[in-house]
């Protein structure tokens, strides 16, 4: 071996310490990237799995009623390979042993098809039970999601009004597809309140009205097929028959909300794995230009001995190489533990068929690679200059640096400032960069663990803004026909109802400048006090008499200003087209709206003044009652109970983004760790002349000790407003990332999430100096003591 290999192992063991805790910082950066990725793409491979072998449509598109024999025209489509109409309903279902009705999506099943091995688009795999038959007594299929959370297994019977007709349903079985991976009716998914339930086909035309008709279509494309085209072909033929614009797979609510879901993830794991790593190349920039400082003898003994540049320069390149090394070791199996528990999560979110952790080869080659270049990158960085030196130049020490007075000193106030302090001081004023080095270290620390909290924060800001500021009612009811808006007179006669307030909501087509977009209009009484419009910045906003309020998203997508005419379009009933002036953005954080009152919207529709929806606000000591009465109208046809859905909201997301937090604060803390334990014990090579000297001189141990470790502290107290700040920009990066062209989320921190952020890294900051204390006490003053002549 030769005499520099040995050299090599005596630094790695002599530098243990130093090594482990950089390993770790490299370990975190390695895992989160292999992890998140791993996660990424195992759902991706399953999603995609799961759309093929159940052959999820490229195109869907609803509409009010259009009849079958449409089904020949849309096939004749240019590039439309497959076509399925169905017919699909919401209704409300009355689960035993549940006092809230919850409200299923019933379609239409071809069970003769299914019973003869084939099903077409969109397919349903089954996972428990038996599909349906026909019959007398109606059977169904359930989203395996709703039948999980709400308890139901096969054999269970429950009670659905269809069309106004209450009947018995008897559950078969539990089924997944790819049309719902997500149920929702719009909002968020919540399968607790909503599922999906398959019934005979031709029971459902006959429960509904709907023989001859279908009033959704699902489309299979062939390969390389432009799907615009067929959109626009699709909407021109259903137009007539209150279509409201048909969409792509990118666009299909639930596919987007799975591809939004790997998106977030996406970002997750190439932002905060990138902060990691570039910490670990810091943190090896400053410990091997340290090393290098020490060993300038050694280094012009190799150069006298007939070593070159290029191989001593590698000598110290494989000692930052081993180091990375051994973190990306440690990364990859931590990479596991972390993947294993995301998916296990994602597992309960995403009910594919199959999903299976894989970590691609590709990903532990990107990442060695990556911890590879920033080791050697922060290597070449601490020793360029000294492996350059001429043998002569490096056995000389280094120069000593031109030392001045501090600020502090030249205003005049050095006398009025401790020794202690000042040494303090002039530590900072001498090495400003490395004092910078080591502050924004700790800043990031501080930034991460914000950035992993304050997701709860933003949680909690939606729960606060959605279920209690715009929604102050306690139950939405929706009504499967339109009624009149009298309708609320009779609300209040249920028991328990204190208030109602109808409310209208149509699709809308928004023209303005030369563009074009599909937004919701949203129609309130005047002083609407259950559901209401909230500006983010304002607060509520009352409904304008004349014109409309649009939301910020779809202002921004068209252009659109205050004062400006746009042209809506209605996609249902008479499909009018009016002008309307803009009197106001709002700054919402859900979907592209229109706000207007209500009479003003039933006079611009020009269809009447019927209403298919309404809030309610009831009595909490009498929600059984009003339950009770609710399951048996027959005119209700959905349900919306704001409790029920705040409380399984706040379970999921609480579950999800707490483990997801704190794993966040765990890797923060161990940066924080590395960072200081690494600043400190530089710190003390660095000054152990200096401390030796002061303990001959008759200071204690505690003495010197403060002086060493005040100057980490003085840096960690910088560090805290800086992170903070940090925090709430790479909190803002991430939401930026993340953002879709449906959701305008603010930023929102509370003081408290700071505060955790601040306490923890100054614990692992008092951890470190804990450990740095211990080799001060130990020092040997004779050995540290000699100086090189």
């Amino acid at each position: 071996m030769k005499a520099i290999d040995i050299k090599l192992w005596r630094d790695l063991r002599r530098l243990r310490a130093q090594m482990v805790t950089i390993a770790v910082v490299v370990a975190i950066g390695v895992a989160g990237f292999v992890g998140m990725f791993s996660v990424h793409e195992s759902l991706k491979a399953s999603r995609d799995a799961f759309y093929r072998d159940n052959r999820l449509a490229d195109v869907f598109a609803n509409v009010k009623r259009a009849p079958v024999v449409l089904r020949d025209r849309l096939a004749t489509i240019d590039g439309v390979a497959e076509v399925k109409l169905d017919v699909v309903f919401d209704a409300q279902v009355d689960v035993p042993d549940i006092d809230a009705p919850v409200t299923g999506r019933f379609v239409g099943l071809d069970l003769a098809r299914v019973h003869a091995g084939g099903q077409g688009l969109n397919a349903l795999t089954l996972k428990q039970g038996r599909w349906p038959e026909v019959g007398r007594e109606l059977e169904a299929l359930v989203s395996d999601r709703f039948a999980t959370a709400r308890g139901l297994k096969p054999g269970d019977r429950v009670h659905a009004i269809l069309n106004g007709s209450r009947q018995t349903v008897l559950v078969a079985g539990t089924a997944v597809t790819p049309e719902y991976v997500f149920a929702t009716r719009g909002g968020a998914p919540d399968d607790e309140v909503f599922g999906i339930w398959w019934i005979d086909a031709e029971r459902m035309t006959q429960a509904f009205d709907m023989q001859g008709a279908f009033n959704q279509v699902a489309l299979r494309l062939d390969a390389g097929v432009p799907v615009q085209r067929v959109i626009d072909a699709v909407d021109r033929l259903l137009e007539p028959y209150g279509a409201i614009g048909a969409v792509g797979r990118d666009r299909q609510l639930s596919a987007k909300i799975v591809a939004d879901e790997l998106a977030q993830m996406k970002v997750m794991g190439t932002v905060l794995p990138s902060i990691f790593l570039a910490v670990a190349m810091f943190i090896l920039n400053v410990v091997l230009s340290r090393q290098v400082a020490t060993q300038r003898p050694q280094i012009a003994a190799l150069k006298a001995l007939g070593y070159g540049d290029g191989m001593i320069a590698w000598h110290y390149i494989q000692l930052a190489v081993v180091i990375a090394g051994l973190g990306v070791v440690a990364g990859l199996a931590l990479s596991v533990w972390i993947g294993k528990l995301m998916l296990g999560l994602y597992a309960e979110v995403f009910r594919f068929e199959r999903l299976d952790y894989v970590t691609e080869p590709w990903l532990v080659g990107v990442s060695t690679a990556i911890a590879a270049a920033a080791a050697t990158l922060g290597a070449w960085t601490a020793i360029h200059a000294v492996v350059r030196l001429k043998p002569a130049q490096a056995m000389q020490p280094p120069a000593p640096p031109a030392y001045q007075p501090t600020l502090i000193e030249r205003l005049g106030f050095g006398h009025r400032v401790s020794a202690g302090a000042l040494m303090v001081i002039r530590n900072f004023e001498r090495r400003p960069l490395r004092a910078a080095f080591t502050v924004t270290g700790i800043s990031l620390a501080v930034a991460l663990q914000i950035s992993g909290a304050f997701w709860l924060d933003a949680i909690g800001h939606i729960v606060d803004v959605q279920f209690r500021q715009v929604q102050q009612g306690d139950v939405l009811v929706d009504f499967h026909q339109p009624v009149p808006v009298t309708v609320a007179r009779d609300l209040r006669r249920l028991p328990g109802v204190l208030d109602a307030e109808p409310y209208r909501y149509e699709p809308v087509r928004v023209h303005a400048r030369g563009g074009s977009d599909d937004a919701l209009a949203a129609g309130y009484v005047p002083d609407a006090r259950l559901l209401r419009v909230i500006d983010e910045q304002r607060g509520p906003l009352p409904v304008p008499e004349h014109g409309v309020m649009v939301t910020a998203l779809l202002a921004r997508a068209l252009g659109i200003e205050r004062g400006d005419t746009v042209t809506l379009e209605f996609r249902l009933w008479n499909r009018t087209r009016v002008d309307v002036q803009v009197v106001d953005v709002v700054h919402a954080m859900f979907g592209k709206q229109v706000f207007m009152a209500l009479p003003t919207m039933n006079r611009l529709a020009r269809d009447g003044d019927g209403v298919a929806d309404a809030a309610l606000q009831v009595d909490p000591n009498r929600m059984p009652e009003f339950w009770a009465a609710v399951k048996a109208a027959p005119t209700i046809n959905a349900v919306f109970d704001k409790a029920s859905s705040m409380a399984s909201f706040n379970e999921t997301t609480s579950r999800n983004m707490g483990v997801f937090s704190a794993i966040l604060t765990l890797f923060a803390v161990a940066m924080a760790v590395g960072i200081t334990y690494n600043a400190a014990r530089i710190a003390l090579s660095e000054r152990a002349w200096e401390l030796a000297s002061l303990r001959v001189l008759g200071m204690t141990r505690a003495e010197v000790s403060v002086l060493l470790l005040a100057e980490l502290g003085a840096e960690l107290l910088l560090a805290l407003p800086i992170g903070a700040a940090a925090g709430w920009a790479l909190a803002t990066l991430l939401m930026k990332l993340m953002a879709s062209d449906n959701i305008d989320f603010p930023v929102v921190i509370e003081p408290s999430t700071y505060a955790v952020a601040a306490l923890t890294v100054l614990a692992a900051g008092a951890a470190s100096a804990l450990l740095v204390r211990r080799q001060v006490d130990r020092l040997d003053l004779v050995a540290v003591l000699k100086v090189r002549e």
